[in-house]
């Protein structure tokens, strides 16, 4: 999950370089973090991890949010 979650991130950030404009960047700020987002799909995720995983995978979601953000 860990790996998921940074590929979505590394994918945000390249979308988000090449929005032309600040309605392209909102549409990209739903698509990931939105009720129905890609990360916010991801996250749903976090609570059937083994209780060791679930740290790492949940401070990488934070790293993504802040990258999208």
């Amino acid at each position: 999950m860990i790996a998921e979650i940074k590929k979505l991130a590394e994918a945000a950030a390249s979308e988000v370089k090449l929005a032309a404009d600040v309605r392209a960047l909102d549409e990209l700020r739903v698509a990931y973090l939105g009720k129905k987002g890609a990360l916010t799909q991801l996250l749903k995720g976090l609570g059937s991890l083994d209780a060791e995983s679930r740290p790492q995978a949940g401070q990488a979601a934070n790293d993504a949010k802040s990258v999208i953000e």
